[in-house]
Parts: C-alpha cells; sequence; structure tokens
C-alpha cells in the first residue's frame, strides 16, 4: 500500500471516530449561511477574511482536500456551484449525505492529489483547500494542477502548515527531531506514525509553500498566520499554520 492509500484509510478511521475536521455542519448552520450568516475557517482558529472570496452567486468553487461537509455546504447554501475532491471515502460520502439533507446539488470526485486533477483547464473561479498538503511528499504539483483548472483571475485560498509541529513534542523534551519531516526517508518516523495513527505526514517549507505558488505563476494577494487552537505552541501564540489567498495571472 502506498502512503496515499494508507492516508486515505486513515482519514476514513478519523471520520467513523467522530474526529473534528470530519464533523458536518448542523441543519441550523446551514440554513444561517442562506441567510448570510456564516464563515468558514483553512488553518484551525481564524475564520477566513469575507473579503478573501469571489461574489458567491454561481461561482464554480473546487474544494481540495476540503473538510468532510464543514466548507462546501456553506458555500453552496451561498449560491456557489460545488465541487469537492478528496481521497477519503467517508469525507466523500458524508458531502452527499449532507448534501441530500439540504437539498443542494454538488460534484463529488474521489481522487488523489499527488496525479493530475480530472478536471479541464480553467474550470473554476476559486479553489479552497484546507490545510491538508501535510498528507503529500511533494506540493509543487498541486500548486501547478491548480494554476490550470482556475479561470484567468481565478483565487486560490490555501491553509498550510510552516513546519513548527514537527519538531515539537508536548510530552518529551520539546525539540525532538529534525527538519524536514519525511516518514518516507526515516524509519523510526514511519514507524512512529503508524503506531499514532497519524496518517503519513510531511513538513514542507515556505519556499515549497509559498514560493510553489510563485514559482506556478500565482500573485499572492495576502497571508495570515494561525496557531494551533490549543497547547503550549498556541498558549505562547507561536503561529503554526499560515493561510495565502492567491491570484491566477
Amino acid at each position: 500500500m502506498n502512503y496515499q492509500e494508507i492516508n486515505s484509510s486513515v482519514v476514513d478511521r478519523w471520520v467513523d471516530a467522530g474526529r473534528e475536521w470530519g464533523m458536518p455542519i448542523s441543519h441550523a448552520t446551514y440554513v444561517k449561511a442562506t441567510q448570510g450568516e456564516w464563515n468558514v475557517v483553512l488553518t484551525p482558529t481564524k475564520s477566513v477574511p469575507a473579503e478573501w472570496f469571489p461574489s458567491f452567486a454561481r461561482c464554480k468553487i473546487l474544494g481540495l482536500a476540503a473538510e468532510g461537509r464543514q466548507q462546501m455546504p456553506v458555500f453552496a447554501a451561498l449560491g456557489a456551484e460545488c465541487t469537492v475532491m478528496d481521497y477519503s471515502q467517508r469525507q466523500i460520502d458524508s458531502e452527499s449525505t449532507v448534501a441530500t439533507r439540504e437539498g443542494y446539488v454538488i460534484q463529488i470526485v474521489k481522487a488523489d492529489m499527488t496525479q493530475r486533477f480530472p478536471f479541464a483547464d480553467e474550470s473554476f473561479d476559486m479553489i479552497f483547500h484546507p490545510v491538508s498538503n501535510c498528507y503529500i511528499e511533494k506540493v509543487f504539483l498541486v500548486w501547478q494542477e491548480c494554476h490550470r483548472v482556475l479561470k484567468t483571475g481565478g483565487v486560490l485560498l490555501a491553509g498550510m502548515d510552516n513546519g513548527i509541529n514537527y519538531i515539537w513534542d508536548e510530552e518529551e523534551p520539546p525539540l525532538t527531531t529534525p527538519l524536514s519531516f519525511n516518514p518516507l526517508r526515516d524509519r523510526r518516523l514511519y514507524q512512529e506514525c503508524m503506531e499514532k495513527d497519524l496518517g503519513i505526514q510531511f513538513s514542507h517549507t515556505l519556499e515549497e509553500q509559498i514560493g510553489g505558488q510563485l514559482q506556478a505563476e500565482f500573485r499572492m494577494a495576502d497571508l495570515y498566520e494561525d496557531t494551533n487552537g490549543s497547547g503550549r505552541l498556541h498558549e505562547y501564540h507561536i503561529p503554526t499554520f499560515i493561510a495565502t489567498r492567491a491570484i491566477k495571472r
């Protein structure tokens, strides 16, 4: 089994166990969104600024590895035409369940974002990509594919880790693992990820994350940092995530 398949299975188990990022929004939250009261996140705690979004009416949005049933229902409630692409069967099944519950249409695609996306060039007005590329080894193809499937002037909203969580341990002496964190190159890290049911995760540099978007010919329009939402790093206000707004030239 390759690491992508391992991660898909791990996320399936997390959804079944009721983990936070696999929990659907409630019917009441959906109704509030239809009335203009809403927020979504790319990172653990901060809501994405409303001004980062284009007009939702008939906006074609791709939820790229977007957490099941949390953002796409909101965008659909606001009038967008939504597509979600994920590699976890439980996540995409749950998207269908909520769409049926609320009575909206969504295109659901199971696909691996380490491969060419199964969409034509210039298919979307916006891509919403919450923190998830920590589960793939190489991120540049993702930025290239996002650029390809976005329309000219389209918006890429992405959440990413900055690597700090991978050197920090809340229980052991705090600095235990040097970067880069890559279990495919370190048997100890691989075993640790498997034993703790973490999935196979990877740290990425800002050169890969932000620099990669620039190399893919995006224009960086805005960004903000965020914390874990709990733990000592959060208590000391140390940012561990970054969200970016980029525009296809």
